[in-house]
């Protein structure tokens, strides 16, 4: 391997590789995926930037710890199925984390290479590995250890149940994953939009989970058609990890918010997402735009419904943010597109009412001039308004897109189970509740989060558990 790396070319130095993208004009008006991935010849030339440094930061920066300096040495070599599955030693969902994760804010912050340049693309190479592995169907058979005859009900089907689900079933106990709707991934299915992360990609990657023995029963609303308790005191399961997400929405409680027209940015992607409403009449769920379209918050989920919304036809989409360009919390890919794609942003404006029509549609909303103050407790300028400076325009639909928490429903049934004053359930770092045998991990414990870190809760939880079955601990 040391004479094979001392041959591998290095050029730390190059310009990182652009994605390569559908042009903007075309992708506003279709649902097909933006970022088209990296060409053989980019991905390598990417990967030569890598200096494969004696102390790869890059690892602890990744919440799953994947080894990056040793999956991107195999690209390198052009053994690119060797890449993926060291990727999947660790990450169960690199096709889902190359295309969704932050990776600006985890293993590329800490990229040597952006000391004095521009760190690798380590996720774009991840999602290049990942791609190659699903075109060609070749994937590892993980060892699996001997049964332990243990069985863990994992509630939720999104990326932290599903990855303490792989891990679990690799370490040898039997996984049982709920999930409450009639399709499973949680957020990647109903959350992320398809030009983002098509719904394919999260069936491959579930499909490889239920192929190493997990297993998948939809429509089972826990805490509803069963409690947490009986999971455990009567259907023999060992121990249960809640990852049921932050799928309720926040509203600003103002004036004329019950009108028609008036989405949650929850229910809009919902619709379209995991209903298909994009391809109505084709699937029989209907969603209603209108001409004027405004959109409030400026988050992901603010992003992913105004990218959505613009797709569905409107003359015009608006962002509606209270704070100035640098503080919008997106990601800034994601912020970029939307401004090549003709979302409009308002930013420095707050909503205060909303007028509807006399058949109760919304058709105009009101909104403040805001100004920026001193940091508030996020860290962040205060936006504050300016007396006077209100200003009203027509709109046919408006989505809320400013946070949301968890549903209640599995606290509310559950004996014991402590939660902060959001409704958030309270853990220890490796995901143990107030209950034993019950762990938590992902949004239901962190509110609105992302895609990686709840996969790092599921690989800790996973963890966790397996030693409290083995008798090591707790």
């Amino acid at each position: 391997m040391g004479i094979e790396n001392a041959r591998i070319k290095r050029t730390p130095k190059a310009p990182r590789q652009e994605m390569p993208c559908q042009l903007p004009l075309a992708r506003r008006r279709n649902f097909c995926e933006v970022a088209i991935g990296f060409t053989e010849e980019q991905a390598l030339l990417e990967a030569q930037r890598c200096i494969d440094c004696n102390n790869p930061t890059c690892i602890t920066g990744c919440p799953v710890e994947i080894n990056i300096p040793h999956f991107i040495r195999s690209i390198l070599q052009k053994d690119y199925l060797g890449a993926a599955d060291i990727i999947r030693e660790k990450n169960s969902l690199p096709a889902i984390c190359g295309r969704v994760c932050q990776q600006e804010d985890q293993c590329e912050r800490r990229c040597v290479n952006g000391i004095k340049g521009t760190p690798v693309a380590i996720g774009r190479l991840e999602r290049f590995v990942a791609d190659f592995q699903i075109d060609r169907g070749l994937f590892p058979s993980p060892l699996i250890a001997r049964p332990t005859g243990k069985k863990v009900a994992l509630v939720g089907s999104g990326p932290a149940a599903l990855t303490a689900a792989g891990d679990l079933v690799r370490l040898g106990h039997r996984a049982t994953v709920f999930e409450a709707l009639h399709k499973l991934g949680g957020v990647l299915a109903y959350g992320i939009p398809e030009f983002r992360l098509p719904k394919s990609i999260v069936a491959t990657e579930i499909r490889q989970l239920e192929n190493i023995g997990v297993e998948f029963l939809t429509s089972v609303v826990i805490g509803k058609t069963e409690t947490v308790d009986e999971l455990l005191d009567e259907e023999g399961f060992d121990a249960v990890f809640l990852a049921t997400g932050a799928g309720l929405p926040f509203f600003l409680n103002l004036p004329g918010e019950n009108l028609a027209g008036i989405y949650s940015a929850n229910e809009f992607l919902t619709r379209v997402n995991l209903m298909n409403a994009y391809k109505f009449p084709e699937y029989d769920t209907p969603v209603r735009v209108g001409k004027r379209v405004a959109v409030l918050g400026a988050g992901n989920t603010a992003m992913d419904a105004a990218r959505v919304a613009l797709r569905l036809g409107p003359e015009k989409v608006y962002m509606v943010y209270r704070r100035s360009r640098p503080e919008v919390p997106a990601r800034a890919e994601e912020l970029q597109h939307a401004e090549e794609e003709g979302i409009e942003f308002m930013f420095l404006s707050n909503p205060t009412r909303f007028f509807g029509d006399t058949r109760g549609w919304v058709n105009g909303m009101e909104v403040v001039d805001m100004e920026l103050g001193e940091n508030d407790e996020s860290g962040r300028r205060k936006a504050l308004p300016i007396k006077g400076s209100e200003h009203s325009f027509d709109v046919d639909t408006v989505i809320v897109a400013v946070g949301q928490g968890p549903n209640p429903l599995i606290q509310s049934t559950t004996l014991g189970l402590k939660t902060n004053k959001w409704g958030n359930i309270i853990t220890d770092e490796a995901g143990l509740t107030s209950r034993p045998g019950l762990y938590a991990g992902g949004d239901v414990v962190r509110g609105g989060s992302t895609v990686i870190l709840a996969m790092g809760d599921g690989k800790r939880a996973a963890k966790a558990i397996n030693e409290y079955l083995t008798g090591r601990t707790h």
